[in-house]
């Protein structure tokens, strides 16, 4: 059913995860779906309101959020202008609610928790650049 699904994508901006999200775009979502960008930072840093958050991760950013540099830099992300404009594209033609969550430390526990605590119906992940035989 339209509507009650939530596809994750795991999106750091490199380019392996901006063609997951174009791939995810082409050939998963449909109307009224909701996407959710998960993020992972390695780093965490000292500043307020991230230490609140580095266990369960930030709450869910919107889109519109997303495109603002105070907020990215808040969270510590480097957004890209492709990668949101494909966003804006896709929210706009498909009607998908967009939002994202950042998590902090390892990416591999980090997008397993996501899963679970979002929960999502599916992940969508890159292949960071790796071959078929290197997969």
């Amino acid at each position: 059913m339209a509507g009650d699904r939530k596809i994750g994508v795991a999106m750091d901006f490199s380019s392996c995860s901006k063609e997951a999200l174009r791939w995810a775009a082409e050939n998963l979502v449909r109307n009224g779906d909701h996407l959710i960008l998960v993020n992972v930072q390695k780093e965490v840093y000292e500043s307020g309101e991230v230490q609140l958050w580095e266990a369960t991760g930030s709450p869910l950013i919107p889109l519109s959020d997303m495109s603002d540099p105070t907020i990215a830099k808040k969270y510590g992300i480097k957004t890209d202008m492709e990668a949101l404009d494909t966003l804006n594209t896709l929210a706009r033609q498909k009607e998908v609610v967009i939002v994202m969550k950042i998590y902090w430390g390892d990416a591999r526990e980090k997008i397993c928790e996501a899963i679970d605590t979002i929960p999502l119906t599916c992940l969508v992940i890159g292949n960071r650049g790796l071959s078929k035989l290197k997969r």
